[in-house]
This record gives C-alpha cells, sequence and structure tokens, in this order.
C-alpha cells in the first residue's frame, strides 16, 4: 500500500516543462525516511522540537544563505516531516502579502549568491537544488546529533506550484495549524483510517485546498 501511495505521488509532483528556476512560490512537504519520528513530539497541539528538529530548523532558515533570490514563507517541522513555502523572487516581485519583513519562522531574506554548483550550468539554481541542499545538510547535522547513518529523507518529495493569494494564505494557515491536526495526520505512525466514516480526514495534498 505504501509503495503504491508513493508511486502514484511521484508521478504527480513535476509539472510537465514548468520552470521550477522562475520565480513564483512553492508548497513543499518532506518526509523522514521510513516515516520515523525524530525530530519532536506534538504536545498540546503544538510541536516540540528536539535537538534533531532544532538542527532542521535552523538548516531550513539557513537557505537563503545559499541562494539568491530565494525567500522563506510558513514553515513547520513536524515529527516526521516538514511542510514549508519556498519563493524566488526577482526584481519587483514580492509575495503577496509580504510587508518585506521575514515572516515568522523564517528566516531573514538577505540572501547571497547561490553555490556555482546549483542550478543547470551555473545559472539560475532551481526548487529541486533548493530542496537537495536542505536534505543534504540537515541529514549530516542530524545524523551526527543521533549519531546514525543512512538516509534521513525520503528519496521523493511532494511539491505544488503556488497560483495565487487566496491558495497562498491558506497554505499558510495550513502550515500554521499542522500540529493541532497530528492526530489525523496519514504521516503520523498512530494514524489508523477507520474508512469512509471518518468524512474529517484528507491527504495533506487536499486538506488545504
Amino acid at each position: 500500500m505504501t509503495l503504491d501511495r508513493e508511486r502514484h505521488h511521484r508521478r504527480r509532483l513535476r509539472l510537465k516543462g514548468y520552470d521550477y528556476s522562475q520565480d513564483g512560490a512553492y508548497y513543499v512537504t518532506i518526509c523522514a525516511q521510513h516515516r520515523l519520528c525524530l525530530f519532536g513530539d506534538i504536545v498540546d497541539g503544538k510541536i516540540r522540537l528536539n535537538t534533531a528538529g532544532s538542527a532542521v530548523q535552523v538548516t531550513w532558515n539557513e537557505l537563503p544563505r545559499r541562494f539568491a533570490h530565494l525567500r522563506l514563507d510558513a514553515f513547520v517541522v513536524m515529527p516526521n516531516h516538514v511542510h514549508g513555502i519556498a519563493a524566488f523572487v526577482g526584481a519587483g516581485l514580492a509575495l503577496p502579502g509580504d510587508d518585506g519583513a521575514a515572516r515568522k519562522g523564517a528566516a531573514s531574506s538577505t540572501p547571497t549568491r547561490g553555490d556555482a554548483g546549483n542550478g543547470a550550468a551555473g545559472g539560475a539554481p532551481t526548487l529541486g537544488d533548493v530542496v537537495r541542499a536542505f536534505k543534504s545538510l540537515s541529514a549530516i547535522h542530524v545524523n551526527r546529533l543521533l549519531m546514525r547513518s543512512g538516509p534521513l529523507w525520503q528519496r521523493n518529495y511532494y511539491e505544488h506550484v503556488i497560483r495565487d493569494e487566496d491558495e497562498l494564505n491558506r497554505i499558510r494557515e495550513y502550515i500554521t495549524n499542522n500540529p493541532m491536526q497530528w492526530e489525523l495526520d496519514r504521516e503520523n505512525p498512530a494514524f489508523r483510517d477507520t474508512g469512509p466514516g471518518l468524512k474529517t480526514v484528507q491527504t495533506k495534498d487536499d486538506i488545504w485546498r
């Protein structure tokens, strides 16, 4: 069942022909390998990060230092996955509702030029470059802290191109409220889908739509 779902996600992760280096905002979800709860616990509807979870948060916050024109918006570390909004912002473009200040939980946007190896032929980095850097750097930090080895994250990740301000605000709200929905989260190892009678449960792909 899990394998089938992962294949389903892989088929719909990318928009054919879409330039993921262009200006725009993207919603991403990245899950820990085997859904291991390594990053903390949910207590009274709030996430309490452990040292590994804090390292994941710091790694995300520091991404703009590596990638030019990258802005970070809403983000949350869950026990075994993360949700976040990342945007490539060019001259004259800002996130809807952005007053120029960093949002709570996001890094200050004072980006420096990205590494020469990021992006195709040293060009503009893509969303894939950003996610790969995040996964690689956070894995190094977390594995060192936990004295473990092996992959930290699943090979693939979910992404969605944010089309307008209404969608952006719905996703922001979903990310902010995600800890309160942990009991109904399909990434929660303790979650049990009771079938069609449980109407309130939706996948993370649909719940904010």
